[in-house]
């Protein structure tokens, strides 16, 4: 049994599909979001979505930083995770306006001040903010701020985003079709909206990579930051305190290709705090710009969440086999988690993204001109793979000298 599992976490939540297999699919079974007709306005040719997530355990890394530190502005990037994992959902089957944002928080006061909850919603309202500037309309209604200690330790930071879009605005993934390329978009870098390096790491596979890089003595320390029946020989087996210093070439920090002027950046030097804590990297702006300029050349759209580099696998309107055999290299914080637990390639790639969080499906004819929209925006972007035609659906991942099939 892996040590995720072990944790009582899933990459793939069996479970949970299990329990929701008997659920209306939507009107688009492949697309990335449950779709449903316009039930709000009644118009046949719009249609409804509302979209849950959160920040997930991440969270529990930022009372880390913060009870170590004392530095709060680590929570206003969970505002920003609990968003960005909403949008960039719904961003995947077209929609990036005129959407309405209503946060969950439940918290232990105990452990959890005001002044975090005041940073967790003034962060929130930033973001928006900086959205905004670029045509990404997010409406903030507020939501459900609840004091339950006996149901968490620490705080659960979620959230809920609804829509209302035009059917024929929408990306559905059914003209996903054998020939297709795959152009991926890195996580990691700082793109030219970001303010701070993003080491990529995004909103998944955090309870792994928290007991995996974090030192023991986080354990003993703060009881209230893991699951205390579980047993101790998978609680913090790390050697990393979360200040630790840590070197980012100049490669990973400012993109290997997105011009020359990489090549006259420095190198930078961070701590596994800020690595695991990097908030997750919204796509919106350049998105905005794909969805509103090359609408017609997007065929399909997948966000490398929850099952990693493997989420494509879900979506496909055919029995085809995705091959991605020219990846990014990984980024410094999965080299670093990697080493830590000592998984091997197959359960990496499973739960993490492993460079990039965003697929584009396309014709090759069109690849390059998606390419060149990511790198206006510092946005490392390549072609990392293609599609095929078969007689099942598979994944063959070609990544380190490794060929894995899923």
């Amino acid at each position: 049994m892996s040590l995720y599992a072990q944790r009582g976490v899933s990459a793939q939540k069996e479970e949970v599909h299990q329990a929701v297999e008997k659920l209306d699919k939507g009107l688009y079974p492949n697309a990335f979001c449950k779709i449903y007709p316009d039930y709000l306005g009644g118009d046949a040719d719009w249609v409804n979505l509302m979209h849950a997530d959160g920040a997930g355990t991440k969270s529990i890394l930022a009372y880390l930083y913060w009870k170590e530190t004392g530095d709060i502005s680590v929570w206003k990037g969970i505002a920003r995770d609990a968003i960005a994992m909403n949008l960039d959902d719904l961003l995947c089957v077209g929609i990036f306006d005129n959407l309405l944002f209503s946060s969950t928080i439940d918290r232990n006061k105990r452990n959890i001040p005001g002044e975090v909850l005041s940073a967790i919603i003034d962060g929130s309202q930033e973001f928006f903010d900086e959205l905004k500037a670029y045509g990404v309309g997010i409406r903030y209604l507020g939501g459900e701020t609840a004091d339950v200690g006996d149901v968490v330790r620490t705080i659960a930071v979620n959230g809920t985003m609804t829509a209302r879009w035009p059917k024929d605005r929408l990306v559905t993934n059914d003209k996903i079709r054998p020939g297709d390329v795959i152009v991926g978009f890195a996580s990691f870098g700082q793109a030219s909206y970001e303010t701070a390096f993003n080491s990529g790491i995004g909103s998944n596979g955090l309870t792994s990579a928290r007991h995996d890089v974090l030192h023991k003595t986080y354990g003993a320390r703060f009881h209230e930051s893991y699951d205390t029946s579980l047993d101790e020989h998978v609680v913090y087996i790390g050697p990393h305190r979360m200040t630790d210093a840590v070197g980012i070439s100049a490669a990973e920090a400012w993109g290997a290709t997105v011009g020359e002027t990489a090549a006259k950046k420095e190198a930078l030097t961070t701590d596994i705090g800020h690595l695991l804590l990097s908030p997750t990297r919204t796509y919106a702006p350049l998105l905005k710009q794909l969805l509103t300029g090359q609408f017609d050349s997007i065929h399909g759209l997948i966000h490398c969440s929850g099952g990693g580099q493997t989420k494509c696998m879900k979506y496909l309107p055919g029995e085809f086999r995705i091959i991605k055999d020219n990846l990014f290299d990984p980024p410094t914080i999965f080299r670093l988690i990697e080493e830590a637990s000592g998984s091997d390639k197959r359960e990496m790639y499973q739960v993490f993204n492993m460079g990039h969080r965003l697929e584009v499906f396309a014709d090759a004819a069109d690849a390059d001109s998606l390419l060149q929209v990511g790198r206006a925006f510092a946005i490392d972007a390549k072609i990392v793979g293609r599609v095929e035609a078969a007689s099942a659906k598979s994944l063959v991942i070609k990544a380190g000298g490794e060929e894995i099939v899923y």
